[in-house]
């Protein structure tokens, strides 16, 4: 029996040691971590409990009989993340190039299906250069397994993946149908196919780097959510995003204890610039709203007309949704409106109450814009606050102009509680291009047309360019001072604590996608 231990602690400590793999020292000359180093990170100390720790490949064919690594290229297993219990696997690029195998694949689906059963979430820790050839099918079916169970998971187990070095071709799927996806700037990249294949295929010629790496990806495709400086960053904002959410669809999220004190916020009265035209940054609004450094922004450089993320309210979790005056006017277009859709039904799934502030001017014309879907793409934010269940609570700091306001979480899609500021603007379109639509006959007659013009558009925005009307149909709950908006908010976030909402019965909705 004692033989029989010695031979056991001999080969879990050769199995820590990394069973024979090569190169190590490569990973870290490029500044990044081995995959087991990345799990200690990420994981409580003596927490993580690794499963599979002896498997090897079963493939013979290539000379694949001579080269057996323990683990074969993954390491999976649980533990606790700020005393929570999470799934994880981190493949190893240091063995075949981190490649996916049938053994491997299998790997992972297990620890999958225990996250799925046991309500807990999964993070993956991505290094991979694809499927592993030498398999042929095997590997293949391998990535239709993950695939198929990450779609099973969807909704039900938050699912965190990030790119922690190369990941192409097969690999880049189960990441895309994740919940958040992060990425390591210069070390890692996402690519169906590579820069050499697009050469040979298309006859450009581009780097890595500009094909799919983290800056690509975070400012033009939107692929990937947050970026990192390096594997240590990438691990710290991976469990910073775990404490805003559950561990599952059926739970709630953590609520931080939080003591009251003076919530008033002066400097939001100051905010809104007095002149309509002129922008101000959003992100000052919900810093002064939300609990001291609790925003973390997701899709920061992607879509910037828009701003979403989470945030702590009264030490409650929330989901911040915003338009962003600084960039386009904080006016809605393609990219804008799948973003924020794409942010509000996973908070709908985990159960995280939205606030939404609006500042929009409309929908951005153009041929662009038509030719790529503005119509469809502008109907899945719609879609996605018209579906959410969860608490909703919206502010109007100050335009809300045309079918942008009935899609910016209106009351008539369902909002619980519709605030707005005396700043406010709520009206078919602004009073200059509307004065020009509805009086241009007297304004044509008029012997000074641009005088004319000015009366009537400061009729217009007697009329129109204010919250009183809307409020006095209730389609505004109440006008608040600036200042007491953080109080108005958290009231109502508690009042709606118990939120619950039946929909019809039915398999699924068909969100135009």
């Amino acid at each position: 029996m004692k033989d029989k231990l010695d031979l056991l602690n001999k080969k879990v400590a050769s199995a820590h040691e990394g069973g024979g793999r090569p190169r190590i020292e490569k990973q870290h000359a490029k500044g990044k971590l081995t995959a087991r180093e990345r799990v200690e990170l990420l994981m409580d100390t003596n927490s993580f409990e690794e499963i599979g720790m002896f498997v090897t490949h079963r493939t013979k064919d290539f000379g694949m009989d001579k080269q057996i690594y323990y683990g074969d290229g993954v390491i999976t297993g649980y533990g606790t993340v700020s005393g929570r219990l999470v799934y994880v696997f981190a493949q190893d690029f240091t063995v075949f190039g981190g490649s996916l195998s049938e053994t491997h694949a299998e790997k992972i689906c297990k620890i999958m299906d225990l996250a799925i059963e046991n309500g807990a979430p999964l993070i993956g820790l991505n290094d991979s250069g694809g499927a592993r050839i030498q398999e042929g099918v095997r590997s293949l079916g391998g990535y239709a397994d993950i695939f198929v169970r990450n779609v099973h998971a969807s909704g039900v187990i938050p699912q965190i993946s990030a790119i922690m070095g190369p990941c192409a071709g097969g690999a880049v799927y189960s990441p895309a149908m994740t919940d958040f996806t992060m990425m390591v700037e210069n070390t890692s990249y996402m690519f169906v196919t590579g820069p050499n294949v697009v050469k040979t295929v298309t006859n450009e010629q581009v780097t890595a780097e500009e094909l799919g790496g983290a800056s690509t990806h975070s400012t033009k495709s939107g692929v990937t959510h947050l970026t990192a400086l390096h594997d240590v960053d990438c691990i710290n904002k991976l469990k910073k995003l775990l404490t805003y959410m559950p561990q599952n669809c059926e739970q709630k999220p953590f609520k931080k204890h939080y003591v009251l004190g003076d919530e008033e916020r002066q400097a939001l009265t100051d905010l809104i610039p007095e002149n309509a035209n002129q922008p101000y940054d959003m992100r000052d609004v919900v810093n002064e709203i939300v609990d001291k450094d609790s925003f973390f922004e997701i899709h920061e450089n992607y879509a910037e007309n828009i701003i979403v993320g989470f945030s702590r309210i009264g030490g409650r979790s929330v989901g911040v949704v915003g338009n962003q005056p600084i960039a386009l006017a904080g006016v809605l277009d393609v990219e804008s409106s799948k973003k924020a859709a794409r942010f509000v039904r996973f908070c709908d799934c985990f159960n995280i109450p939205l606030l939404v502030l609006v500042d929009v001017p409309g929908f951005l014309p153009g041929t662009d814009q038509e030719w790529n879907g503005i119509i469809v793409n502008g109907a899945k934010l719609l879609y996605a606050f018209s579906e959410a269940t969860v608490p909703r609570v919206s502010l109007i700091t100050r335009k809300a102009y045309g079918g942008a306001y009935d899609v910016m979480n209106s009351k008539h899609i369902g909002a619980d509680m519709n605030y707005a500021w005396p700043s406010a603007e709520i009206a078919v379109m602004g009073a200059k291009g509307a004065s020009e639509i509805i009086f241009r006959k007297e304004i044509a007659a008029a012997k000074n047309s641009e005088k004319k013009l000015a009366e009537k558009e400061k009729e217009y925005a007697d009329k129109f360019a204010h919250p009183y009307r809307a409020a006095q149909r209730g389609f505004i709950d109440e006008v608040i001072d600036p200042k007491l908006t953080r109080i108005k908010l958290m009231k109502a976030f508690a009042m709606l604590e118990n939120k619950s909402v039946k929909l019809p019965k039915k398999k699924h909705g068909n969100i135009p996608l």
